[in-house]
């Protein structure tokens, strides 16, 4: 077997690449990760919301649809798993009396990509500035009514 030639030009190195062995690639035996969904949220533990009854398929279309969380078809009632922690729904008949108004805390890959989408979708939100420079945030009702923060996940860099 020869060794991979190096060329430089240019002040960079360029390597050419090894002839290929003609084997095929090994199958992996150990069971397939899926990924996990693009989206978090930002409570200390799975999360319990109130829905009137009726509401199932337009919750999937927001949190499924829209947010990109997961639904988990098992329960009675629906479930959404986001990468960390799950959002579970109690259906209730109406009126729904809620015992506050905070909102749950929903992180997604990109705020901007969020935003075209509610607007395509034709829903209200209230965009809401931050006090550090560049911080925003998205204020909105799901389809139950329960309020929804959605912010942008920042990397360290």
């Amino acid at each position: 077997m020869s060794k991979p030639r190096r060329e430089t030009s240019d002040d960079r190195a360029v390597i050419a690449l090894a002839r290929r062995s003609g084997e095929s690639p090994v199958v992996d035996a150990l069971p397939r990760m899926f990924e996990p969904p693009p989206v978090r949220l930002l409570t200390v533990n799975d999360a319990v919301l109130t829905a009137a009854a009726g509401l199932e398929g337009e919750l999937d279309a927001f949190y499924v649809a829209l947010l990109q969380l997961e639904r988990d078809d098992g329960g009675e009632w629906p479930i959404y798993h986001a990468a960390n922690f799950s959002l579970r729904f109690e259906i209730a008949e109406p009126p729904i009396e809620r015992e506050d108004m905070r909102a749950i805390g929903i992180e997604v890959r990109s705020l901007a990509e969020a935003e075209q989408k509610l607007i395509d979708a034709e829903m209200t939100y209230e965009l809401q500035r931050g006090l550090t420079p560049g911080w925003r945030t998205l204020l909105l009702q799901d389809p139950a009514g329960n309020w929804i923060e959605l912010s942008e996940s920042r990397g360290v860099r």
